[in-house]
């Protein structure tokens, strides 16, 4: 499946993520006149890509436009106002994507008609630095080429993955696409932690971004498993041994992450009733 001027990827808002996908697929030399956005106000960086890169830009839905991809980088609660609106440019040829947190295929089927080829996929924000992961899960009308067009999009600002049933996007959402927060939420845990210790302030906050960041790294460059990297790190009797003692204990951090994950997949299954 391939994109047009006549049959464009429509992307409905352009905020921090379509605007991170946006500037990906541009970077991977997706032909601007195949793009064409909807969003009633932009931010002026992103009317100033626009422009750079002479992609369309509509506040609202032209008359006549048909999708071969329309690409809904909305919020979930913004979803049932905005669909309707939407619903003249998709037909039988369109692949419907949504990013939204909760907002069912169900949905897109009842707005976009029942034979509608529907892809749900959840990004997250480290995209906006092409090192993202998203996950993806696809109704049974989603063909083989619009399955590759959606991953070689996604792949333009990350990893990209096929979950097999649905509800595992709201697993992909608790693990990945709010994971960013509980990593960053470290770092600040990391900082007081330091100025705890007597460290001042900014050594604190120093120390703990790019301990996490050199951590990540490491990580994303080594293919062993993040258990060893860890053993490497604890030498027995030491310092890190003594932390971990406290971090993997019966209540540690282990508990408290799958409990964490647990709540913000509930949080996905109840936005997905509303």
């Amino acid at each position: 499946m391939s994109l047009t001027a006549e049959r464009p990827l429509v992307l409905v808002g352009a905020g921090k993520m379509g605007g991170a996908m946006l500037e990906g697929w541009l970077r991977q030399g997706i032909k601007p006149e195949s793009v064409c956005v909807l969003d009633p106000g932009p931010s002026a960086e992103m009317q100033a890509l626009l422009k750079q890169h002479a992609v369309t830009w509509h506040e609202k839905l032209p008359n006549g436009l048909k999708a071969g991809v329309l690409l809904l980088a909305i919020k979930p609660q913004m979803m049932a106002q905005i669909a309707p609106s939407l619903a003249a440019c998709v037909d039988d040829k369109t692949l419907v994507v949504s990013v939204a947190a909760g907002t069912p295929v169900s949905f897109f089927e009842s707005a976009f008609g029942q034979d509608s080829a529907v892809v749900r996929v959840m990004p997250n924000t480290p995209a906006q630095v092409s090192r993202g992961i998203s996950g993806g899960y696809a109704n049974a009308k989603v063909s083989a080429p619009q399955k590759a067009l959606v991953k070689q999009l996604m792949e333009s600002v990350g990893t990209f993955v096929w979950v097999e049933t649905e509800e595992q996007i709201d697993f992909v959402t608790a693990i990945s696409g709010s994971g960013p927060a509980y990593v960053f939420h470290m770092a600040e845990a990391l900082t007081t932690a330091g100025e705890r210790l007597g460290l001042a302030p900014e050594v604190a906050a120093q120390l703990a971004r790019q301990t996490v960041c050199g951590a990540g790294e490491l990580l994303y460059q080594s293919s062993l498993e993040a258990s060893t990297l860890r053993e490497n790190v604890t030498s027995p009797g030491g310092t890190t041994a003594a932390a971990l003692n406290v971090l993997m204990g019966g209540n540690g951090l282990t508990e408290l992450m799958s409990e964490a994950a647990a709540a913000a997949a509930q949080r996905a299954k109840e936005l997905s009733k509303q």
